[in-house]
């Protein structure tokens, strides 16, 4: 028995590698464009200050990071699955480059204007929702559908995520952009152009799904959604996540340079850091989740970020807080591994753009409400009063959903 398994271990070794191997140019593609995504979502806010000191039109910029989901995440999820994916990332990237340069231009220039600039993130954000749904799709169709190896390369993916999108874009992003206000929308044109030639290099594949109309087909997606309990149930969970991370995150800059005493200047040093954990939980998902099912990993994730944020309710010393952060960073990377896998191993190929769509549709919808919740919380308490919420919420969640029951599993 002990032969048969190091002989099947080994066995999941080899398998994750080549298949690891196959989705590099994905993988590097991530890389690239997520760290110019990250210097974008720091530099639009500043160039969007520079323009105008009217807070309401400046966070209209901040808004339109959000909208292009709920816009058109189930139509773009609807056309990924209905044309070849290669080519659907190929285009989104191709025209987010092209779109972002000639922002970078106008800037260079002095010609960009904030409407101009909320055009464009509006823009380049849906072409996003086509290359999500893709690029979420294409992983197991290359990289097959067993659990481990799912975990594996879905934790590389969101590792990868993290790094660019959380540590280098945004101090690239600030460092460029004090240099010339041109340079980070520049930059995210390149990364982009950079990561067309990493998709350039993945194999051809057909679509998916059959031509249907678009209606017919978001309804199909839907249904599979509804029709599924684990992934109905993962996807509540998801957005119930999502809700209080922002319930508490809304107002958190302000308790911790109010409260806590933290200066500005270390404040986005202490998100970075936090973000570390999420890195490193990233490279050892397999590893962390290989003796729990899907719904088992989210409800750790989900009672890891309600301990985070009750560490951080109670306690001051900064380098704690560092610590919690890193906490909830790895609860937010195991908890995007997990529905990554689950939505993987419980889709089939042709509804897959579409209900990575709706988990996306649902989560950031939740996120945005999760917001203006927290924020009017602390507006009628205090600013300690959103994590004391987000807590209870997330308490509450782990509760509902019983991550000990057993599910009978959804056929695909």
């Amino acid at each position: 028995m002990a032969v048969s398994l190091r002989s099947g271990s080994r066995a999941v070794d080899l398998a994750t590698a080549r298949d690891a191997a196959s989705l590099t140019p994905l993988l590097a593609a991530t890389g690239v464009s997520v760290t110019g995504d990250g210097a974008f979502q720091v530099a639009a806010p500043l160039l969007a200050a520079t323009l105008t000191r009217d807070p309401l039109a400046v966070s209209t910029v901040t808004a339109a990071f959000y909208l292009p989901w709920l816009i058109a995440g189930l139509p773009a999820g609807a056309l990924a699955d209905r044309w070849p994916r290669r080519r659907v990332m190929l285009t989104a990237d191709l025209v987010r480059a092209c779109l972002i340069g000639l922002l970078a231009v106008l800037v260079f220039t002095g010609h960009a204007g904030l409407l101009l600039l909320v055009a464009v993130i509006l823009l380049t954000g849906i072409a996003g929702c086509f290359f999500d749904a893709s690029s979420q799709a294409v992983i197991p169709t290359l990289a097959g559908r067993d659990k481990e190896v799912l975990a594996k390369v879905n934790g590389r993916y969101w590792s990868i995520d993290t790094v660019g999108r959380s540590l280098l874009g945004p101090s690239g992003g600030s460092l460029a952009f004090a240099a010339g206000r041109f340079l980070p929308f520049f930059g995210d044109a390149l990364s982009f152009a950079a990561s067309a030639l990493c998709i350039g290099r993945l194999p051809r594949m057909p679509a998916a799904g059959k031509p249907q109309p678009l209606l017919a087909a978001i309804r199909e997606g839907l249904a599979h959604l509804r029709g599924s309990a684990q992934l109905r149930e993962l996807a509540a969970t998801m957005a119930a996540y999502n809700f209080a991370y922002n319930v508490a995150m809304a107002t958190f800059v302000l308790y911790a340079t109010g409260p806590l005493h933290i200066a500005d200047s270390r404040y986005g040093l202490l998100l970075a850091l936090g973000a570390l954990g999420g890195i490193a939980t990233g490279w050892r998902a397999a590893r962390i989740t290989r003796n729990l099912n899907h719904r088992q990993t989210m409800a750790l994730a989900t009672a890891l970020q309600a301990l985070a944020w009750l560490g951080i309710a109670t306690v001051h010393a900064p380098i704690a807080i560092a610590g919690f952060l890193g906490l909830i960073g790895a609860a937010s990377t195991l908890i995007s591994v997990a529905a990554s896998s689950a939505r993987a191993a419980l889709t089939p190929d042709h509804l897959l753009g579409r209900v990575v769509s709706a988990f996306r549709l649902f989560g950031i919808g939740a996120a945005g409400l999760g917001a203006l919740t927290g924020g009017l919380v602390a507006r009628q308490s205090d600013l300690r009063t959103p994590l004391w919420a987000a807590v209870t919420l997330l308490v509450l969640t782990v509760a509902a959903h019983r991550p000990w029951r057993r599910l009978v599993p959804s056929p695909l």
